[in-house]
């Protein structure tokens, strides 16, 4: 898909953490969101509480979805994401390790994109309750592309643990 130039997507991010104090990293997170170029956080979830996927052996995970109006392309739009991980902390040890703070691509308008660094949508977002659930608050009649809808794809994470656990309040 090619977008005109200055066009705007709507974007969903998701957001995890489980060091330090997972909601301040993710607050920060959401603030750094908010002042990249071409960019707008128009919503926020609720933060849900969720056991680690991978790796067991760490704490649980708080983990939030951020929509954003943007006009970055994937690409740029990742690139700042790891930017604001690596200001944020985030090292990257070995694959599901504990962390600071984590920021996940999952959808950018209805884009498909396959590259070696960057696959849209998250390639993982529809086995995850705690991708599946903070999205339908903000979008509830999302459709993934090449997945399906999210209201079916949430029905079949619905046996996963998952704990609503309150709001990133500015703060």
């Amino acid at each position: 898909m090619t977008d005109a130039p200055g066009a705007v997507a709507r974007a969903y991010v998701g957001l995890g953490a489980n060091l330090g104090d997972p909601m301040v990293q993710m607050r920060a997170a959401v603030a750094a969101l908010g002042h990249l170029p071409a960019t707008t956080v128009v919503g926020v979830s609720s933060v849900y509480r969720s056991a680690p996927v991978g790796y067991l052996e760490q704490p649980d995970f708080c983990n939030a979805v951020v929509a954003l109006d943007t006009g970055l392309s994937p690409q740029a739009l990742l690139a700042a994401l790891l930017a604001i991980e690596q200001e944020g902390g985030r090292t990257r040890e070995f694959r599901n390790a504990p962390r600071l703070i984590d920021l996940d691509l999952l959808l950018h308008g209805d884009r498909v994109v396959d590259e070696p660094d960057l696959t849209v949508p998250h390639p993982r977002m529809v086995d995850r309750a705690f991708v599946l659930l903070p999205l339908a608050e903000l979008d509830p009649g999302c459709v993934v592309p090449g997945a399906g809808a999210l209201s079916v794809l949430a029905g079949a994470v619905s046996a996963q643990p998952i704990e609503r656990i309150g709001v990133l309040a500015p703060g």
